[in-house]
């Protein structure tokens, strides 16, 4: 078992974080033309407005809030004289609400996805596996909650957060820290590494660039219905005269 914990919490995360550097870099230098979100804003607008919108919301908010709670030096929330029970619970009540309101938008999403046939033919694997990820993701991260509510003092928070901080400064033996806690919280960590490396190869590219391009694009996309062109008689005459032709080499 010590083995394990040691593959999948020390060794596993330098191999999504590289994988997610690498791959991402790569994506944009070769294969520039794919990195977009791929929408199908034609096909059922209103369910996908309402879907997008719980989904984003949730999202973003859950992403700030792991960014900020693993990442910041544990000194800090010290020096301002916030407890870690304080922390843990603002971390379930924020958390739940944005997991909520991201898992009823990922449904929504994956609903049109998979039952709409329009949608569904003109989807990749990709496009559904990862939303199907992220579902599994969001469902595991709500079912910590009740766990963490039998601890409230922050003291297993406070794990995550060495563990986490450990990854990124290459402290030696980081997967002690989580060594001993829930299950439940080792599979969502793992499941969050497995997101991470399968980053480069799927839509979720677009957050990367999100911020900058859509923020600083000159205008609004012009979108056109296609419509066939009326057919012109046979004896009309072609709309622009022709230029009379140059012969180039030998008669």
């Amino acid at each position: 078992m010590q083995l394990i914990n040691q593959l999948l919490f020390g060794v596993y995360p330098y191999i999504a974080l590289a994988v997610l550097a690498l791959g991402s870099v790569l994506r944009f230098d070769r294969e520039q033309y794919t990195w977009r979100s791929g929408s199908s804003q034609l096909l059922r607008r209103k369910q996908l407005v309402l879907g997008s919108v719980l989904f984003h919301v949730g999202v973003l908010t859950i992403f700030g809030g792991h960014f900020v709670g693993l990442l910041t030096p544990i000194w800090v929330f010290d020096a301002l004289g916030v407890p870690h029970g304080a922390k843990q619970i603002l971390a379930m009540v924020a958390g739940g609400v944005a997991g909520i309101l991201c898992l009823t938008g990922g449904l929504i999403l994956l609903h049109r996805r998979l039952f709409d046939p329009r949608i569904r033919h003109n989807s990749s694997f990709g496009d559904t596996a990862i939303l199907v990820l992220l579902m599994a993701q969001l469902s595991l991260g709500l079912a910590t909650i009740p766990v963490s509510a039998h601890h409230l003092d922050g003291h297993e928070m406070v794990k995550f957060m060495n563990w986490a901080q450990g990854v990124f400064t290459f402290r030696p033996n980081v997967a002690a820290y989580v060594a001993d806690v829930h299950p439940i919280f080792k599979a969502h960590l793992v499941l969050g590494m497995t997101i991470l490396l399968v980053f480069p190869f799927t839509r979720l590219v677009h957050m990367l660039s999100a911020p900058i391009w859509y923020l600083n694009r000159r205008g609004w996309q012009l979108v056109r219905t296609k419509r066939p062109l009326p057919r012109r008689p046979e004896t009309a005459a072609p709309a622009y005269p022709r230029s009379p032709g140059r012969r180039i080499g030998p008669a």
